[in-house]
């Protein structure tokens, strides 16, 4: 049985609002991404939310857990937490993505948003 790559990704709101990247395929995205060796998932999201977006975060609590194909045949486990800020909201976006958005809730069925993200949102947003 062959594992699947781990991803741990983070549901942030600021002003109510989702926090999202914009990847290369044309899809929203939670931020998030691998683990490096000895890392919790806590740390990770920290580590990628500093790398991805220069913005400081607390992982609050897992929201979901889910099997993902990221493209035809290809899949990763993505683990989903909560997050909180910590300190000023002022985003620069990496190398990775191509633009950051704040995104309303009730408008996330018009996003490219991959449904296991949208859940993740909308659960973490009924605990926040």
């Amino acid at each position: 049985m062959t594992t699947l790559p781990l991803s741990v990704k983070g549901v942030l709101l600021v002003d109510s609002k989702v926090l999202l990247l914009l990847n290369e395929r044309g899809e929203w995205e939670l931020p998030g991404g691998r683990m490096d060796p000895g890392e919790t998932h806590a740390q990770a999201l920290v580590r990628e939310f500093r790398e991805e977006l220069s913005v400081d975060v607390d992982a609050l609590g897992q929201v979901d857990s889910y099997d993902f194909e990221v493209i035809p045949s290809r899949y990763v486990h993505i683990v989903t937490y909560g997050c909180r800020l910590r300190g000023e909201f002022m985003p620069k976006v990496g190398d990775e993505h191509r633009e950051f958005g704040l995104h309303a809730l009730s408008g996330l069925d018009q996003l490219p948003l991959p449904e296991g993200y949208r859940r993740s949102i909308l659960t973490w947003s009924r605990h926040a």
